[in-house]
């Protein structure tokens, strides 16, 4: 287990896919925390749409620029993960208030699991309070452009990767 560090960070999610709403946040975590921890989980529980490498090879390429920025993939318990790490915090984004009480419980569950780690919210920059994965991949299955949502090195796998979900659909 790792030592505790109070400017170590980790930005959980599955990121599926990357959106400039997330590089925005991750962006401002750097200049709270010395090192944020871009953390792909695996997800089980979520039919992600690119895989756990795809995924990390995605926001290593996106995000590798960047200084104070790690990407690593995650499996498990998020606290165990924080803990390993010797993250002080975990962050996490709020675009509204709907996602409020999910993020709330959560953070009482971390909480719980591990009274060492805090949960940091930070409001979405409200250019981004609209965007999600989830509405992303909604935009670029049925064809429309996702230029500026998500950064430029996802457009062209995400595209390709729903055309080939469409064909699979399809049986073609």
């Amino acid at each position: 287990m790792a030592q505790h560090n109070s400017r170590l960070a980790i930005y959980p999610g599955t990121f599926d896919p990357l959106t400039n709403g997330h590089v925005s946040l991750i962006r401002r975590g750097t200049k709270i925390f010395d090192t944020v921890v871009f953390a792909v989980a695996r997800s089980t529980s979520k039919n992600t749409l690119f895989s756990l490498e795809e995924r990390v090879a995605l926001a290593r390429e996106a995000l590798g620029n960047f200084r104070g920025i790690l990407v690593e993939p995650f499996d498990g318990l998020l606290v165990d993960y924080a803990r390993r790490r010797g993250a002080g915090a975990i962050l996490r984004g709020m675009r509204a208030v709907s996602d409020f009480e999910y993020e709330f419980q959560m953070a009482l569950m971390n909480r719980k699991l591990n009274k060492d780690v805090e949960t940091v919210f930070l409001m979405t920059d409200f250019k981004w309070m609209y965007l999600s994965s989830t509405i992303v991949k909604d935009v670029a299955r049925n064809g429309g452009s996702i230029k500026g949502l998500v950064p430029e090195c996802v457009i062209t796998p995400l595209y390709k990767r729903c055309e080939e979900r469409r064909r699979q659909a399809l049986g073609e």
